[in-house]
């Protein structure tokens, strides 16, 4: 009889998934998601509406296809708002517990701040502090190796996209010192 692989598992040892309170469950997450498809489905219909959603002499306007997209979008969401609400409102399990959503928001936190500073500070420093913290703070990985591991990664970063291919990238404060 052949043996099979054992499957990789990763788990953090640290975490008690069974303890960690549910945030909210599946229905509802799927019952706000549905609302705001609605929602977009009707702002943009109604925009493309404005813009014009009929057949010209030379054919469709500019507003045709996302108009109809708009109405097909709005029905299935509609549609599967009250399948949720007639069929599968109880009973739906847990979407999310404390200790998932506080993984979840160690990587988006961190990364909508590196969006925000890569305005202000430019691409390589802004990546230097995200690899940095990533590794110091996510990865409990010594200093001296996130720093020297950041310098890196935003050298290679420099070299590739500044110096090799020549792309525009944004820069900040530092860059400039180096005139770049």
């Amino acid at each position: 009889m052949p043996t099979s692989d054992p499957e990789i598992v990763v788990e953090d040892p640290r975490e008690q998934e069974d303890r960690s309170p549910a945030i909210t469950t599946t229905a509802k997450v799927e019952a706000v998601v549905y609302v705001l498809l609605i929602v977009l489905a009707l702002v943009l219909g109604y925009d493309n509406y404005r813009s014009g959603m009929g057949w010209a002499k030379d054919g469709p306007q500019s507003g045709y296809m996302p108009f109809y997209l708009c109405v097909i979008l709005a029905s299935a969401s509609l549609f599967g708002l009250g399948h949720l609400l007639l069929k599968r409102w109880h009973g739906s399990g847990t979407f999310v517990t404390r200790d998932q959503l506080r993984r979840v928001l160690q990587v988006f936190i961190p990364t909508f701040l590196f969006c925000l500073a890569t305005q202000w500070l430019g691409i390589y420093v802004a990546s230097f502090l995200l690899v940095a913290g990533f590794m110091r703070f996510v990865g409990r990985i010594a200093w001296w190796k996130s720093l020297v591991t950041s310098l890196i990664f935003a050298l290679a970063m420099f070299v590739t996209f500044d110096i090799a291919f020549d792309v525009l990238m944004p820069k900040g404060p530092l860059e400039a010192l180096f005139g770049y």
